[in-house]
């Protein structure tokens, strides 16, 4: 018999070896990891559209926390397309092996808590651990937000 667990801690995997030894069965447990490294991150970044990449890159550059009224400023009012390519790049990267599933998306939007109801973003964030994992990946891609922002405003006025 062969169990795959991902995203399991350390903790939870003893106990259920130890588990399993209790009624007389073999289990052997291999941990997926499901956190984002650098060759992860620079494959998830390589695949985005470029509105898509540059609203990363402006995470990024904002410590992983950046307004989403300072992000629709930038997108012409319009987060839909980037943020939507975000989402999607998730499901890819599983299909094609690139990180398992159960990863988490390293952008994800805040909304209001005061207002539990349907609303729009107020921010994007990325934890601390992440933006420096995505920094990394820019960095070998050859990449920084203003390469980005340069190269997006490029195609805007073509």
């Amino acid at each position: 018999m062969k169990i795959t667990i991902e995203g399991a801690d350390e903790a939870f995997a003893e106990k259920l070896v130890a588990l399993a030894a209790k009624h007389g069965a073999e289990l052997a447990i291999s941990t997926v990891s499901t956190g984002w490294t650098v060759d992860r991150a620079e494959q998830y970044l390589a695949w985005l559209p470029s509105n898509a990449l540059r609203f990363a890159c402006l995470v990024v550059d904002a410590d992983g926390n950046k307004s989403a009224e300072e992000l629709r400023e930038e997108f012409r009012g319009e987060l839909r397309g980037p943020t939507i390519a975000l989402s999607r790049a998730l499901p890819r990267g599983v299909r094609h092996k690139w990180w398992p599933s159960g990863t988490e998306a390293p952008i994800t939007p805040r909304y209001d808590p005061e207002r539990p109801s349907w609303q729009k973003a107020i921010a994007y964030t990325m934890t601390s651990e992440n933006v420096a994992v995505f920094r990394a990946a820019f960095a070998r891609l050859g990449m920084n937000p203003a390469s980005v922002d340069a190269d997006q405003n490029q195609e805007e006025q073509s």
